[in-house]
């Protein structure tokens, strides 16, 4: 069955026995490798567009970015002291004695000579005249005045504290490479080199939507029975961090013929449809029937807590269309949304619009109590992770973890991920931990 899955991610998929979170993903990873070569082969212009530096965080670089120029761009001084010829200097604790005989400041470069004896003033980032080759740190001299200064000779070694021209990037190469996630960084190494745009992928587009009778709007008073629709709240939340084109296609009912046409209308709008609730195994869940009109979806039941029922393949039967949509049908509690989103989606998400890096970053924190976990399926505990007495990384829960208690992922700043055959966790154990902020 697992083979099944790495040999043939596109089609359908239905498991009675609970699938491993890592083949779930190669599943959805291989799945979206697929559409990806097949785009390429396309070889749409439309795909990718030129924004300003202003709009283009969090958006993915669909080219390399060259340097135009060398950075830096002249020889220049790496700290605040004095620039002089190294070979005076040996090992040592000989005092050297130097006459000042100018100052250079940063984008006022001194424009004369320096002799055998002499040195110049000069401040970080100041040109490095022709004449100099070493910069002694202030700090490191033994006196210094308006007219001289002194300092031991193995103060310093000769080419200390000069920065070479082209040293950290070179005319022509690349700056930051096809791929990555614009973070604010980027945009200043990019407004650094004199760039004012850059070459990105488009924004996808995607469709998110809840199923259940039980939903309703916020604007709507509650009746015996209904809860509000928190999901697309939290899913919106999700993918404004990614940066995507949100079509919200509402709550839907629980009846074939709403459920068919809200896919339609919304597969023919997105790259991406995103559904919560209607992939359990209850019998007002339609999904799976109308899905299996659609194009290739398979119905997992995956080893995980919280978030085991999922959907995930591809819509490409809409009628008048040639388009194809990925797919995903989340669980309908609150967490688990979020859950398998995080899992899930957002690695899917980030593939598909070009990212090179996709998977979130984890770290490790000790255990403040210990955490209940059955061997045999991935949990993904809410917590707070901070520092104790002895300055390392300590994590607690938020409480009880019920898939449908959202307040324990508002309180949390991180998951605990404990691992498929991880049993019971003891306090002062090192987990794994993934911080939310920055992240999700």
């Amino acid at each position: 069955m697992t083979d099944s899955i790495k040999h043939s991610p596109n089609s359908p998929i239905l498991l009675t026995a609970s699938l491993h979170v890592d083949d779930a993903r190669k599943a959805i990873s291989g799945l979206v490798n697929e559409l990806l070569q097949e785009s390429r082969k396309l070889n749409k212009a439309s795909d990718i567009e030129s924004v300003t530096l202003d709009q283009a965080i969090n958006r993915i670089l669909a080219k390399d970015l060259l340097s135009p120029i060398d950075v830096p761009a002249a020889d220049n001084s790496a700290m605040d002291g004095f620039a002089f010829h190294g070979d005076c200097l040996g090992n040592s604790e000989t005092i050297v004695t130097l006459k000042i005989v100018g100052t250079a400041y940063a984008g006022k470069p001194y424009e004369g000579a320096i002799g055998s004896g002499e040195c110049l003033k000069i401040m970080t980032g100041a040109l490095m005249p022709n004449d100099c080759d070493t910069v002694i740190p202030q700090e490191f001299t033994e006196s210094a005045n308006e007219s001289v200064v002194e300092f031991k000779q193995n103060q310093v070694r000769r080419g200390d504290n000069r920065r070479l021209r082209g040293e950290d990037l070179q005319s022509g190469k690349a700056a930051i490479t096809a791929g990555r996630l614009l973070r604010p960084s980027d945009l200043g190494l990019a407004a650094s080199l004199g760039i004012a745009n850059l070459t990105v992928h488009r924004k996808l587009k995607v469709a998110i939507l809840s199923s259940g009778d039980e939903l309703r709007p916020l604007e709507q008073a509650l009746d015996a029975g209904s809860i509000y629709d928190s999901n697309r709240y939290s899913l919106t939340g999700l993918l404004n961090r990614l940066n995507v084109e949100i079509v919200d296609c509402g709550i839907v009912r629980d009846d074939p013929t709403s459920l068919k046409a809200a896919f339609v209308d919304a597969a023919s709008k997105a790259d991406v449809l995103i559904s919560s609730g209607g992939v359990s195994v209850g019998e007002a869940d339609f999904t799976k029937q109308i899905m299996q009109e659609l194009g290739d979806v398979g119905f997992w039941k995956i080893a995980m807590r919280p978030g085991r029922p999922m959907a995930f393949g591809m819509l490409k039967q809409v009628e008048g269309s040639s388009h194809k949509t990925l797919f995903f049908g989340l669980p309908g509690n609150p967490v688990a949304v979020m859950v398998t989103f995080y899992q899930f989606v957002r690695s899917a998400l980030l593939q598909l619009n070009g990212a090179s890096q996709t998977e979130p970053p984890m770290t490790q924190a000790i255990a403040k109590a210990p955490i209940r976990k059955k061997p045999g399926r991935t949990e993904f505990q809410r917590a707070i992770v901070g520092r104790g007495p002895d300055g390392k990384p300590t994590v607690k829960l938020t409480g009880s973890q019920g898939a449908g208690i959202l307040r324990s992922m508002s309180e949390a700043n991180c998951f605990v991920i404990l691992s498929h055959d991880h049993g019971n966790v003891a306090a002062g154990e090192w987990v794994d931990v993934a911080l939310f902020d920055g992240l999700l």
